[in-house]
């Protein structure tokens, strides 16, 4: 039975469509926060704009669900004097990609159109024919005759830049757009709590849906909201590669394909009784999962709650995204609703005290 109804879906477009840049998520969180309000009994925000809401607010025992909010960009770096600007990333931001892109760059008084520019492949000759974008060399073109004229459009030093790129759904079958990296994560667990809401789910435990900021940056948000919480418990969502598309190499990356569910991650900070837990009730539900081991940190959300507090029991379920960090990341139905389902049978395993020590 789909888990996904015409409303999530709605809500999905309007999230995904809106931008959530590192360290301006707020108008994002606004979207999330608003849906997931009739589904929980209070909601908090921190100083630096990470949202959750509580089920059963008030208990001993608290488990955190989590994905994060914000999304790559840019930031406008320097303008020349005659009008075109040079960016800084803001997070992992691909500069492969950039040229010809259109661009919003966000200022006190709106939103300013631009484009990545580049030059025609006519005039690439010779030793210009080995031109690549670099970091370096990448730039914003808004029309303007002039450094002033840019000023005057708003624009300054410091101002960020991201993707004008709205969500389509391709084939009926994949998510496809920017920033599923990992809003499809804060959309997941949002869900997780529209089940419990829908299903009147008794949980025996205080459940915080977390919606952090700042992973991009070094899992910051996280590293701040796991120390208000202290949770007991967390299970923690973001994406990881489809590596089943072509120019990639799975003996170094694993064998991970979109389609055939949620993937599970073995890796230092990752708690093996609850990822016992999450594997047994993906097998006593018949939910498809895939497994992936990382090398010393998984490089999410996970190993900021996992580290905290003097170790919080934490585990990473995934979803297969291909492109990552492009504005065509794709992102299949199914493992969408899947990994929905295995974080809402996964909580009802978990009891109020659960041991999860080793012996």
């Amino acid at each position: 039975m789909p888990i996904l109804n015409s409303n999530s879906e709605a809500f999905l477009q309007r999230y995904l469509n809106n931008a959530s840049p590192t360290g301006y998520e707020s108008a994002g969180q606004k979207v999330w926060l608003d849906y997931i309000k009739p589904y929980i009994h209070e909601w908090h925000i921190d100083n630096y704009g990470s949202a959750y809401g509580i089920i059963n607010p008030g208990k001993d025992y608290r488990v955190v669900i989590e994905g994060h909010a914000d999304e790559i960009s840019w930031f406008v770096n320097y303008i020349s004097d005659d009008g075109f600007i040079n960016v800084i990333r803001n997070g992992g931001s691909d500069h492969m990609i950039a040229p010809s892109k259109r661009v919003n760059i966000h200022t006190k008084g709106g939103i300013v159109k631009g484009v990545f520019g580049w030059p025609a492949i006519h005039i690439r000759k010779g030793d210009d024919s080995k031109i690549s974008p670099k970091l370096e060399n990448i730039f914003i073109d808004v029309g303007a005759k002039d450094k002033d004229e840019v000023l005057a459009m708003g624009i300054h030093v410091g101002c960020v830049i991201t993707y004008e790129d709205e969500m389509i759904i391709l084939n009926n079958r994949f998510f496809v757009g920017r920033a599923l990296d990992n809003r499809m994560g804060g959309f997941c667990v949002a869900e997780v709590a529209r089940l419990i809401h829908e299903n009147k789910t008794e949980l025996p435990f205080s459940l915080y849906i977390v919606n952090a900021v700042q992973e991009e940056i070094g899992l910051r948000g996280a590293e701040m909201i796991a120390h208000t919480i202290k949770p007991n418990v967390a299970i923690i969502t973001d994406v990881t590669h489809d590596t089943n598309t072509p120019l990639i190499n799975k003996k170094e990356t694993g064998d991970i394909k979109a389609g055939l569910g949620p993937s599970v991650t073995y890796a230092p900070a990752v708690h093996n009784i609850l990822l016992d837990l999450v594997m047994n009730t993906a097998q006593e539900h018949e939910i498809p999962f895939q497994r992936e081991a990382a090398s010393r940190s998984t490089g999410t959300d996970t190993d900021a709650f996992a580290y905290s507090n003097g170790g919080v029991p934490s585990v990473l379920i995934s979803l297969p995204l291909r492109y990552m960090h492009t504005t065509v990341e794709m992102a299949h139905r199914d493992d969408v609703e899947n990994l929905i389902r295995l974080i809402y049978e996964s909580l009802k395993k978990i009891q109020a005290g659960h041991n999860f020590k080793y012996f």
